[in-house]
């Protein structure tokens, strides 16, 4: 029986897969003459680019994992499992695309901007079961408003962090195997695991447009949601008794993110503005190509995952600690490689986002 049953949710799991990657390849074929006519990226201070190229690969992806996962529900693929936290993530990912494309193609004012996304990030917080609890010894109202809070840091650090071709597919590929080995292994729901599917489906669609060189760009349209998704099963994990697998897991950009804002904190830079200073950024003005930063970026992911899983098959303080200082060690030393540079080496041409 048992047999049986891991059949059915391999198959299933394939299924949704392989569905979200084929309809995100699909819609990138099918859009991307408009997209290439009326969604071009002219390089700024913040790219890596040098010539104008098409965004809003993201209006694929999302609707490649609404799709996926409204198939997987119409089809009861994984059972009758509880679902009623899915619509409303779905729902706000929808939402946070569409302020996603109006940045795009009109930029709004940091205010605004950040006034919408924490609205649709309190929305889902807001839909989220009451008993569900990260840090219990804290007031309801006072863990919720920091869960508002970390999801619209966590929201908007993806979208820092999608600014080299591939970057975003070398975080979220290793991240939604993560998650859907931890749901296998009973530490997550089923839910959590049917959006990680069509999320790494999604995206893995969109890779082959975004490799290096790069012929499309997500767009906010795209990091965004997918950022609020991440964030989204990262939470989940955490309030699953995983807090430290939900801090391994995204640990480079959580710490390439971070420190370069309080970096631009702490040197009086207008934050909201765009820039060229994250690790990943520097390594490539410092002689590592493209391929060279994701590469490292993925294989530092992979290591990261492992280590996640290895606190939820081995559960205890031990593994949590040695966990968090070999995630650690990994992202200090991606990170020094990164400012450090290569060497004798001059500068590639400019070729990611």
């Amino acid at each position: 029986m048992s047999d049986a049953v891991d059949s059915v949710s391999t198959a299933a799991a394939a299924i949704i897969f392989a569905v979200a990657a084929a309809i995100s390849a699909g819609l990138i074929v099918l859009l991307y003459p408009w997209l290439k006519r009326h969604a071009l990226a002219e390089p700024n201070a913040r790219s890596s680019h040098c010539t104008p190229t098409p965004q809003g690969g993201g209006i694929a992806v999302v609707a490649a994992v609404v799709a996926a996962v409204g198939l997987a529900l119409a089809l009861r693929l994984f059972g009758a499992a509880d679902y009623s936290s899915l619509p409303a993530i779905i729902i706000a990912a929808m939402l946070m695309a569409g302020v996603g494309a109006v940045d795009d193609f009109r930029p709004l004012p940091a205010g605004p901007r950040l006034l919408l996304q924490a609205i649709l990030i309190a929305g889902v917080i807001y839909a989220l079961p009451a008993g569900l609890r990260v840090v219990s010894f804290l007031p309801w109202w006072l863990e919720r408003a920091l869960m508002v809070l970390g999801g619209l840091w966590f929201v908007n650090l993806v979208n820092f962090m999608d600014g080299l071709d591939w970057m975003t597919v070398a975080e979220v590929m290793p991240l939604s195997a993560g998650v859907v080995i931890c749901a296998s292994a009973g530490a997550l729901p089923p839910q959590c695991m049917l959006l990680a599917l069509a999320l790494g489906g999604a995206v893995f669609g969109f890779a082959y447009f975004n490799r290096p060189v790069a012929r499309l760009f997500l767009g906010d349209v795209g990091s965004l949601p997918i950022g609020l998704m991440l964030g989204w099963l990262l939470l989940f994990l955490a309030a699953r008794g995983h807090l430290v697998a939900a801090i391994v897991m995204p640990l480079y950009y959580l710490a390439d993110a971070t420190i370069t804002l309080l970096r631009r904190l702490v040197s009086g830079e207008p934050v909201w503005r765009a820039h060229r200073t994250h690790f990943y950024q520097i390594a490539t003005d410092r002689g590592f190509s493209v391929i060279d930063v994701v590469a490292r970026v993925f294989l530092v992911n992979v290591g990261l995952g492992a280590l996640t899983v290895m606190t939820v098959l081995v559960p205890g303080k031990p593994t949590d600690i040695a966990a968090l200082a070999a995630g650690g060690a990994f992202v200090a030393w991606l990170l020094a490689a990164f400012a450090r540079g290569k060497k004798n080496s001059g500068s590639p041409p400019l070729s990611g986002r």
